[in-house]
């Protein structure tokens, strides 16, 4: 049975899509089957990350109102092999419940060996559905106080549910702007204001932010694509030291 993270946030824009799209490429390139949940019914855009937008014909409501078998929702993301994505509903009328979304993913689990689900920002609609199947949680934040505001809350929240097992990625980090900025004295300061243990840190990239409005796949030698390899090694049990990545 594949393992199913939650991928989470606490406010919009921290780039919690860009996260599951890129831990998603990096695990399969540690030899990883994975799954991307896109669980932001009205919202979603890991389909547009990954290129595959202009394939889409059914989501995960059609596979639970009956309209197609799940094979027929779930599609490869032709430049990265053994990485599937489910996608949202366009409506949020559409939105599942945490009871389905549980014996859904049970089902799927038997597939691969990560599941990923995006989750929608903050801990309104859809966060509960989410987190419903989920071992474990991926926490997003930036390092900046507006970020780290709902972490809290969002840690409280998973804990609710039942997922203990939290951890912490820093995305579009800037030393630079970070020290400029001064909210913080380090990072540890940052760590201890999200409650959450860490397990990477992605640099602001802007070759991966142009690769993902362009439907292209983060990798190869942009530096957010090694973050992520650090990350997924993590993420797989590997020990590879922590730093500014």
């Amino acid at each position: 049975m594949g393992k199913v993270t939650v991928i989470t946030s606490g406010k919009g824009g921290t780039g919690k899509s860009t996260i599951a799209a890129g831990l998603g490429a990096a695990l399969v390139r540690r030899g990883n089957r994975v799954l991307l949940i896109d669980c932001d019914a009205g919202m979603r855009g890991i389909d547009l990350m990954l290129g595959v937008s202009g394939e889409l014909v059914f989501d995960i409501a059609d596979i639970i109102n009956g309209n197609c078998p799940p094979a027929s929702a779930i599609y490869p993301c032709r430049t990265v092999p053994e990485l599937y994505i489910l996608p949202a509903p366009q409506n949020v009328r559409d939105e599942l419940s945490p009871s389905v979304m549980r014996q859904l993913t049970k089902v799927l689990a038997r597939y691969y060996d990560h599941i990923l689900i995006d989750c929608p920002a903050g801990i309104g609609v859809g966060f509960e559905a989410a987190v419903a199947p989920a071992s474990r949680a991926i926490l997003v934040a930036n390092a900046e106080p507006l970020s780290l505001r709902g972490c809290d809350k969002v840690r409280q929240k998973l804990r609710k549910c039942s997922v203990s097992n939290i951890r912490l990625i820093i995305n579009k980090f800037n030393e630079k702007k970070f020290r400029k900025t001064d909210a913080f004295p380090d990072l540890d300061a940052v760590i201890d204001e999200s409650g959450a243990r860490l397990i990477g840190i992605v640099p602001e990239d802007n070759d991966a932010s142009a690769a993902s409005q362009k439907g292209k796949p983060i990798e190869g030698r942009m530096k957010a694509a090694q973050a992520f390899d650090r990350i997924a090694a993590r993420f797989d049990g590997k020990y590879v030291p922590l730093k500014i990545e």
